[in-house]
Order: structure tokens, then sequence, then C-alpha cells
């Protein structure tokens, strides 16, 4: 029986996230011997969408495969960027003829693994079905791989639930972003898929969500548009689950979650 050990890590935030990948992989590597990787990046490149640089930072790493959501096209540049970036995935219910990849398939010790990115719709922006479009791919691609990862990026816990009881048997994992917020309710489901609701974020422990703090406050007291800019000193917080699948059934064996605190985390001069 051949296991496939995967880490995924939650949605990193700005410069300050990226540091903390950077400090915190090796030693989590040698760890937990990862055999794929995942993170989401879509708040990578200062908080908002990724750059074809923030890309390349990433993938040395030691990433895989990143994943996006509600910011994929927040810098435009990437619209022309997205060739040069073989292993960003796009959520796949964007509306047809947006570039990108609607999935990425790749090998790890002889299996091929699938991921899919999904955008929810509630108190989110207008997509196309996300249960519809990660149904049609599965049906494309499942003969192909062995494992299916599904990043459900969505605002609704109920939402995202209802995602993994949906592909239930289906998929190896269904794993919650975009809230930056870790939830406690790992678990694997009936039919052997592993669920979370949201796995998190990588960005400053002392934030709103990887975010200064007073912008955000003042915006609720006055309800005044401001722009969120990410924190860029102090300690940082590393979330993530790592999961582990039979790659002869597909189905899920365990899922864990991480959460580390870094004391003191190198300050971001400028925020890229």
């Amino acid at each position: 029986m051949t296991n496939i050990n995967i880490l995924f890590i939650g949605d990193i935030v700005g410069r300050l996230g990226r540091e903390i990948v950077k400090e915190i992989l090796p030693s989590l590597k040698r760890e937990l011997q990862p055999d794929f990787i995942l993170i989401n990046g879509e708040n990578a490149a200062a908080g908002y969408g990724i750059t074809k640089k923030v890309y390349g930072e990433l993938i040395e790493t030691g990433i895989d495969v990143i994943t996006m959501g509600n910011h994929m096209f927040d810098k435009k540049e990437m619209i022309k960027e997205l060739e040069a970036c073989p292993n960003l995935l796009r959520p796949a219910n964007y509306p047809k003829g947006v570039p990108g990849k609607d999935y990425i398939i790749l090998e790890k010790k002889g299996i091929k693994i699938g991921v899919i990115n999904l955008i929810g719709r509630v108190f989110m922006q207008a997509l196309d079905c996300p249960f519809k479009a990660g149904e049609e791919i599965i049906a494309k691609i499942k003969k192909e791989a062995s494992i299916i990862i599904i990043d459900m990026h969505a605002e609704a816990t109920s939402e995202k639930y209802a995602m993994g009881f949906y592909l239930d048997g289906k998929v190896s994992a269904v794993i919650g972003t975009h809230t930056h917020v870790q939830t406690s309710d790992e678990r694997i489901l009936p039919s052997g898929t592993a669920y979370i609701s949201d796995i998190g974020m990588v960005g400053a422990y002392n934030s709103i969500i990887g975010m200064d703090i007073k912008s955000i406050i003042e915006r609720f007291l006055t309800q005044i548009p401001h722009r969120f800019e990410p924190v860029k000193e102090g300690p940082g917080l590393f979330n993530a689950v790592t999961f582990k699948i039979d790659a002869g059934t597909g189905k899920a064996i365990e899922i864990k979650r991480i959460f580390k605190v870094l004391p003191a985390v190198k300050k971001v001069e400028k925020e890229e």
C-alpha cells in the first residue's frame, strides 16, 4: 500500500507571510516528510493577488501547486503571465474563456495527483456553480488522477460543508480556504474524504486576518472605506493541514491541523 503525505498551507498574506513560509518550511519538511505541498496564494503579493515574481519565490521553497481565489486577478498583469506560471491554479468556476488552468495534475512517487480550485457563491462574487464545475472536472480527470484534492475557497461554512458531503467519496480531500481563521472541524467524512472548513492563514499573528488592526477597526466604526495593508512585523502565524491518502483507494487515512506561532519574524521594510 502506497500512502501519499500531503501538506496544504493556509492563505499566505503579504511578504511577511512569505518570509514565515521560508523560515518554517524546511524544518516542517524534515518533520512531516510531505510528498506533495500546496499553498493558497491569493493574498501573497502585498495582500492582494499574486505576481510572477512572488509565484517564483514560493515555488522555489518547494511548493508544488499554488491555488487562488477571489483575488485571482487583482494584479492585472497576471492575465498575461499565467503561461509562465504553470503550477498556478485559478478557480475552475470562472466563466468559460477566462485565462488560466481549471485543474493541475502532477505525479509524485508514481502517483498522479489532481488539484481543483473552486470559489463559493454565498457572500462572494457571482461566478458559475462550483458544484457543477467541480463535478465536471472530476469526471474528466478521475481515470488519470488516483488522488484528487479540492480547494474550496468560500466564505460560508455551510457551503463548504455542502461541498464536502457532495463530493464525499468522489475526491480525496475538500480543504476550505478564504476566511484566514483556522477551524477545528477537521475530519474524514463517511465515504473517505478528508475535510476541514478552513485551514487558516500564514501572516502576522497580531493582526485581523493578516491586515493592520487599526484600519479595519476604523472601517467598522465609521463605515468609510479604507485600504487594508498587511502587517509587516511582529509574531508570525503559520496555519496548515497535513493529511495522508491511500493511493490505492484515493481515500483519506488521517488529517491533522498545524497551528504554529513564531515569536518574532524579521520586519518587512517594503511590501511587495
